[in-house]
C-alpha cells in the first residue's frame, strides 16, 4: 500500500467561497456547516461563501479554515478509510491534523481555534504587530539579522520556516520594516509585509499560552489514530501530555514546516493536502520530490478518491 501523509494548511489559505462545493454536494458537509454555526453563534455560510470583513479576522479565519479542511478530510475518509503514516499541519493546521486523527472532536476543534484566534488577537492589541515574508535569503542570514535587531531593542523573530528560500518573520511592524534594508543587502528577492494584525509564533503571544493550554485540557484525548508531527520539534507525538506541552509552545515558537517535511519524507510515498488553495503543495515542491495531491473542493475530492482507490 502507498504510504501517505495527510497535510492541513494554516492562515493565508482562506478565500471567499471555500468549502461551498462540499456543502452543495454533501449532506454531511451541510450538517457540519450548520453545527459549526450553532457552536460559534456565527453564520458560517455567510462567513465562507459571501464577501465579508470577518474572514480576515484571525478569530474567524481559523475556524473557517479548519472547518473546510475537516469537511474535505471526512468526505475523503468515508470513501477511503485509511490512517495516514502521519498527519502534519502548518500552524493552525496542526489542530486540523489533531482532529483528523481523532485527538480532538472536530466541533470542539472549531470552537478551540476560534478561542485561539481570539487569544492571539488580544495578545497583539495595541502593539501594531505584524508578519513579513522574506524570499531568497538563507535561514542563518535571516536569523542573524533578527538577532542583531533584537540586540538593538527591536522585537523581531523568525516565525515560519516554509521552504528553502522562504521564511516569515514576526514582530512589531515598524521593527519589521526596519529590516528591509539589511535583508535586501543580504540579496533578498522579495521582502513584503503580510496583511496580518497578529505576530504568530513569537514571544509576543506569550499571554495566550496559558489560557489556550487550559482550554486544550478539556478537549484533547489520548486516542491518536496516527502520529502528528509537531510544528515545534518536527518530530512525531501521539499523547495528550505531549500535545498540551507542544501546542502551548507552538504559539511562541517558529513553525518548522520545511524541517517537518524534510525529516519525515522517508516515511511516506506521497502527501494529500486537505484545504483550500493547495498552499502546502506549493511549499512541498521546494522540499520533496514526492507528489502532493490536493483535496480543495468537490471535484478535486473525487479525483483524489479515484486515484487512491485505483491503487487498493
Amino acid at each position: 500500500m502507498t504510504k501517505t501523509a495527510f497535510l492541513y494548511p494554516g492562515q493565508g489559505s482562506q478565500a471567499v467561497g471555500m468549502g461551498k462545493s462540499f456543502v452543495e454536494h454533501s449532506q454531511e458537509a451541510a450538517r457540519m456547516l450548520e453545527a459549526a454555526s450553532e457552536r460559534l453563534k456565527t453564520d458560517m455560510a455567510h462567513l465562507l461563501f459571501e464577501p465579508n470583513d470577518l474572514l480576515e479576522q484571525t478569530k474567524y479565519t481559523q475556524p473557517a479554515i479548519l472547518l473546510v479542511s475537516i469537511m474535505g478530510y471526512r468526505l475523503f475518509a468515508k470513501e477511503i478509510p485509511q490512517a495516514p503514516a502521519f498527519a502534519l499541519g502548518h500552524s493552525l493546521g496542526e489542530f486540523s491534523a489533531l482532529s483528523a486523527v481523532g485527538a480532538i472532536d472536530w466541533l470542539d476543534a472549531v470552537e478551540l481555534v476560534h478561542l485561539r484566534g481570539s487569544l492571539m488577537q488580544k495578545a497583539c492589541e495595541g502593539i501594531e504587530a505584524g508578519m513579513m515574508v522574506v524570499l531568497g535569503v538563507a535561514d542563518e542570514d535571516v536569523e542573524a539579522i533578527c538577532h542583531d535587531a533584537r540586540q538593538d531593542g527591536k522585537k523581531v523573530w523568525p516565525a515560519n520556516y516554509n521552504a528553502e528560500g522562504q521564511i516569515v518573520i514576526a514582530g512589531i511592524k515598524s521593527d519589521l520594516q526596519s529590516l528591509e534594508e539589511p535583508l535586501k543587502a543580504a540579496k533578498a528577492r522579495r521582502v513584503m509585509l503580510l496583511n496580518m494584525s497578529v505576530a504568530s509564533h513569537c514571544p509576543l503571544l506569550e499571554p495566550a499560552v496559558e489560557p489556550l493550554v487550559e482550554a486544550l485540557k478539556g478537549v484533547l484525548c489520548d486516542e491518536f489514530a496516527a502520529p502528528v508531527i509537531s510544528n515545534v520539534t518536527a518530530k512525531a507525538y501521539n499523547t495528550k501530555t505531549e500535545a498540551l506541552d507542544l501546542l502551548g509552545r507552538q504559539l511562541v515558537s517558529p513553525v518548522l514546516y520545511k524541517q517537518s517535511i524534510r525529516d519525515n519524507d522517508d516515511l511516506v510515498d506521497r502527501y494529500i493536502e486537505f484545504g483550500h488553495g493547495g498552499v502546502l503543495k506549493g511549499l512541498n515542491r521546494r522540499t520533496t520530490k514526492k507528489p502532493t495531491l490536493v483535496v480543495s473542493d468537490y471535484d478535486s475530492l473525487c479525483a483524489v478518491i479515484e486515484t487512491v482507490a485505483q491503487e487498493r
